[in-house]
């Protein structure tokens, strides 16, 4: 898992062997004749895709002198690439020049023996191939052959040797796939221009008891990991999870209340929980990385939305009164985390929402109230996971949170309204930092839903605002184009952010599509159903607010479905505002 700063992380990844460099498409042959240890060596270098910031690289060594029982490759980059994560081999950078050392498992390299190792990288500019690579000290010498046309999206490469079975990885979407589900990549293909993201992997959420064995058209869990095993191939598969259907679930909001009442705990353990875990426990899923989303849109109400606060609902009370979601988020995660290729990621809201002094805080502390309830412990939480079908923007370039504007803070701004962050990427490592220090692992993940954060489009700002008031500095200057940070609900305007991909940031194990892309957030007028989902004025254009979105238009599309129904609408709205740009 991730760890803050990069650094950090880096160290701790390379002790256990897992870290990972990213390097340009091209192969690298060479000999050498020096050394008593080992006399001859070929390495063969190859990028196996390349973007415009990244790239994927794979390395086979092979020793052609006397056998050794251990190796460290080492090379220099000509320009400014940068590892950011491996596997099979342990990696580290010091300017340009990198070392690469064999793990447990592959040390040792008899006459003629090989083996390979990968990694992820970034760059800018150009990505020029390593001149010269030394094996235990001897230089292989040897010409570089020219680059092959690499692929132009990011990989998602395999490790060549997986870890040891039942052990779990620090980052379990580094060197893996991740699933597409194929109930979702239908939808989009049918829509025009939805082949360019419909082999984009997505979450697949577990909303209601019947969504384990399957709904009609929607594939139960047996059926999705039956396919994930067939996606995996040889390599390495994440398959994520949202495990969403608390009791009283959503109790500030109405459009996914869901179908269990705010005293069926038991309902929730035993015809929800209990069944999941035991179709995840099947041995035939032990080559699988499951990455659950566990409970959305819950454990902030009690903080945020429970009397005392303007934002108070009596249904959040009664949440808090009862104990209800955090028996069952501590339920969750010790039955789903004592399983052991499932990684449990907590939700933690959006900085729009626990930004404040006043939330951020007793929030963490909640978390782990939770986290260390009905027999779990923090180590059955590998991590959280912010923005879940959430908008907050990743990151907000033209302005900081230290900013003034003729001597006046930024954090006075109308859209700020004194919250300590301005974007997710900032908030989601602060709360990394802050869940380390009340207890958590120090090598707590976090992930980040980029699944329609990304506001790109013409009315994307090319810079900041102007120096005439905080508020037209900040206003100018925003990505987040919604009237208030507490709009929730289909959101106009909105465009597909940055796509999945793993270790993108400094503590963030991966930017994911948890939401998929296309559905909704809730219908904007009652639609009865037998789904328990209800209406929630704010999925209506017309609506004005309450003192939850600052009294605030919604800023909703109108003519939406049912919470999780596709709409078409959305969809394509989300691909035109996309940035980066499709």
């Amino acid at each position: 898992m991730s760890r803050t700063p990069r650094t950090s992380r880096t160290a701790l990844l390379a002790a256990l062997g897992l870290i990972t460099a990213t390097g340009a498409t091209a192969t690298v042959f060479g000999t050498a004749t020096a050394g008593a240890a080992a006399p001859g060596c070929k390495v063969d270098y190859q990028i196996t895709n390349q973007w415009s910031t990244g790239f994927g690289s794979n390395v086979t060594v092979t020793n052609t002198g006397d056998p050794v029982s251990a190796w460290t490759l080492e090379w220099s980059y000509a320009g400014n690439q940068q590892v950011t994560q491996g596997w099979n081999a342990t990696i580290t950078q010091s300017g340009a020049a990198v070392t690469a050392k064999n793990v447990s498992y592959n040390g040792t390299l008899t006459t003629g023996g090989s083996t390979s190792f990968g990694f992820n990288g970034t760059y800018s500019g150009t990505n020029a191939v390593p001149a010269t690579f030394k094996l235990n000290g001897v230089t292989c010498n040897g010409a570089t052959e020219p680059p092959t046309t690499p692929p132009t999206t990011p990989p998602t490469t395999p490790p060549t040797t997986p870890p040891p079975a039942g052990s779990k990885v620090d980052n379990p979407y580094a060197g893996a796939k991740v699933y597409v589900n194929p109930d979702w990549s239908a939808k989009a293909a049918a829509e025009p221009g939805g082949s360019r993201i419909a082999n984009q992997p997505t979450g697949v959420w577990m909303d209601r008891i019947a969504a384990v064995n399957g709904t009609p058209g929607a594939r139960g869990l047996r059926a999705h990991l039956d396919e994930a095993l067939r996606q995996k191939g040889t390599g390495e598969l994440v398959v994520q999870l949202v495990i969403y259907n608390l009791p009283g679930r959503d109790c500030a909001a109405l459009a996914s209340n869901g179908e269990l009442g705010p005293t069926e705990i038991g309902r929730y353990k035993t015809e929800y929980i209990d069944p999941i875990a035991a179709i995840l426990a099947d041995p035939k899923y032990a080559g699988l990385r499951i990455v659950n989303a566990v409970e959305i849109d819950s454990l902030p109400n009690l903080v945020t939305n429970v009397s005392g606060r303007p934002t108070a609902t009596a249904n959040c009370d009664v949440m808090k009164a009862n104990g209800n979601y955090i028996t069952g988020v501590g339920y969750a995660l010790n039955k789903l985390g004592s399983i052991g290729n499932v990684y449990n990621y907590v939700d933690a809201g959006h900085h729009g929402w626990l930004g404040w002094d006043s939330n951020f805080g007793p929030s963490a502390e909640l978390f782990k109230t939770a986290a260390t309830a009905e027999g779990s412990t923090v180590d059955k939480v590998h991590g959280f996971i912010v923005n879940t079908a959430n908008y907050s923007a990743l990151k907000e370039d033209h302005f900081k949170i230290g900013d003034s504007v003729n001597g006046t803070s930024v954090r006075t701004s109308k859209w700020i309204d004194w919250n300590q962050y301005t974007d997710e990427l900032s908030y989601a490592q602060a709360m990394r930092d802050k869940l380390v220090s009340i207890g958590f692992n120090s090598n707590l993940g976090m992930l980040v839903d980029t699944s329609r954060n990304g506001w790109g489009g013409t009315q994307r700002p090319t810079g900041p605002g102007a120096l005439t008031s905080v508020d037209t500095y900040v206003n100018g200057g925003k990505y987040d184009r919604r009237i208030h940070l507490g709009n929730w609900c289909n959101q106009s305007g909105a465009g597909l952010g940055e796509r999945p991909q793993a270790a993108p940031a400094a503590g963030i194990d991966a930017y994911v599509w948890m939401k998929p892309p296309g559905e909704s957030d809730g219908a904007s007028k009652e639609i009865p159903n037998t789904e328990g989902k209800g209406f929630d004025r704010m999925c209506d254009p017309t609506y004005t607010g309450n003192a939850r979105n600052g009294n605030s238009m919604s800023g909703a599309l109108p003519d939406s479905p049912l919470a999780g129904a596709w709409f078409s609408a959305q969809f394509q709205e989300l691909m035109k505002n996309a940035h980066p740009a499709l």
